[in-house]
């Protein structure tokens, strides 16, 4: 007797570890790090709201940022820890697909506005006097709001597409949290194939976009090493290097977690990955922003 999907209630998600102390352990790093995550970007979020000073498209695209970070944070460590503190590793069917709705809408709507960030970046640096019609304030709205609709649509997709696979595989997954790849290991037809060419194109569209963050930044390269002053150089650099950092952060943990040679996968590694792109971005992006900023600085 095949269990088919309908019939499923709950999955399992990975329990960090089997006994009380560790997984204490686990619930104290864990609510370490999320506190210092909602700490860090409701600073953010209060700095940009309140300082008139700070409504600029480049901090009102930050905040934007930060609303995605302490979402996407908040989609994925609460419930483990609270798992961790029951001692148990079930996840309902409904909380494993808003799980997986959440996560991929939230970590889309980041990406697009990371490279919305690095076009503002570019027009700053490289268009300054049509700056000020390229990035009105309707326009910079219009575009954060696209960020958040392709996100949306993303997940709708992705998540409309997973669930209706039929699963009878069981039921646990090999992570902390509900993955489209691991419930598709769960898959027992060729049906997950559709959501295999799906996932396809979503990586086809978001290598044009680091493409599009990779050309503006040897636009924005070319033309800050011609700024004759030093010190023209250095407020150029000291406005892209954090979103430098943020993108490369983001990208190299995400692209690590899916394209690692299989030969090297292995529960633990995959683990580590996991909280490398799902835990560390959000928890680290507001010190990046904030740490060579003086105007966020001196509004916190």
């Amino acid at each position: 007797q095949m269990s088919n999907s309908s019939s499923l209630t709950e999955f399992l998600l990975l329990g960090f570890a089997d006994t009380r102390e560790l997984q204490l352990l686990h619930f104290s790093l864990f609510l370490g790090i999320y506190l210092a995550a909602l700490l860090g970007n409701i600073l953010i979020i209060t700095a940009v709201a309140c300082d008139h000073h700070l409504h600029t498209p480049m901090y009102f695209f930050l905040l934007n940022l930060s609303i995605l970070d302490l979402s996407s944070i908040s989609t994925t460590v609460p419930k483990s820890m609270v798992n961790s503190l029951w001692d148990t590793r079930a996840i309902s069917y409904s909380g494993c697909a808003a799980q997986v709705f959440f996560f991929v809408f939230l970590i889309s709507a980041e990406y697009s506005l990371l490279t919305i960030m690095a076009y503002d970046r570019f027009i700053a640096i490289c268009r300054p006097l049509h700056y000020g019609t390229l990035m009105g304030s309707r326009a910079c709205v219009k575009m954060a709001a696209a960020a958040w609709a392709s996100g949306f649509l993303h997940a709708l997709l992705h998540t409309a597409n997973t669930f209706l696979i039929p699963l009878c595989q069981g039921n646990a997954l090999g992570q902390f949290f509900c993955e489209v790849s691991q419930l598709l290991k769960l898959s027992c037809s060729d049906a997950y194939l559709r959501e295999v060419g799906l996932l396809v194109v979503s990586a086809c569209l978001g290598f044009g976009c680091f493409i599009f963050i990779v050309l503006s930044y040897v636009h924005i390269f070319t033309v800050v090493l011609r700024i004759p002053s030093e010190q023209g150089r250095h407020k150029a650099f000291s406005m892209c290097l954090p979103h430098l950092a943020v993108v490369s952060l983001f990208l190299s943990t995400d692209i690590f977690a899916y394209l690692k040679p299989p030969s090297i996968s292995s529960p633990a590694l995959d683990l580590v990955v996991a909280i490398l792109y799902v835990v560390v971005p959000p928890t680290v992006n507001p010190l990046i922003y904030s740490m060579r900023n003086k105007e966020l600085k001196d509004a916190l």
